[in-house]
């Protein structure tokens, strides 16, 4: 049997849970739950999390889409799924993206296209441009500034 928590025990928990790493209303409420407090209890300690800090989802955006894109090395499209299927506002949404500079982004980009590029020599030049293309919108980058890096990018290569 689980051990039944108080409504305090639950938010002391759930802060230590919050201060390890940035978390989402969803992923905390779900944690709550598994306390066994539901409910209007559980939108209490909700409530008091938020108003000390410990659950911020524009912070939350911020740090996700900062780290996918620089660590990953995510395009915009698959960092704004991803936080949309984590139920964030479309506020926090765009707020999370304006971190990732345009600059950097395109940078970003064309190292990932040359990259792969190096790793697909040899094949012929249709079936390279769709294994680009394939690979960067599975990354989750715009089409139209796909297609527009690789056409650069063929236009040096000639």
């Amino acid at each position: 049997m689980k051990k039944a928590y108080t409504i305090q025990q639950a938010y002391v928990k759930a802060s230590k849970f919050c201060a390890y790493q940035e978390r989402t209303q969803q992923e905390v409420r779900e944690k709550i739950y598994s306390y066994g407090i539901f409910g209007e209890e559980a939108e209490e300690v909700i409530c008091q999390l938020i108003a000390d800090n410990f659950i911020n989802e524009e912070r939350f955006a911020k740090a996700y889409a900062g780290g996918k894109f620089r660590l990953k090395k995510w395009g915009r499209l698959k960092i704004e799924r991803n936080l949309r299927q984590k139920g964030l506002s479309q506020y926090c949404i765009r707020q999370g993206l304006a971190e990732i500079e345009q600059q950097e982004y395109e940078q970003t980009l064309e190292q990932l296209l040359h990259k792969k590029r190096e790793l697909l020599q040899g094949i012929e030049a249709w079936e390279m441009r769709q294994k680009l293309f394939q690979f960067l919108s599975f990354k989750g980058y715009e089409s139209e500034l796909i297609l527009e890096k690789i056409q650069e990018l063929e236009k040096k290569h000639k």
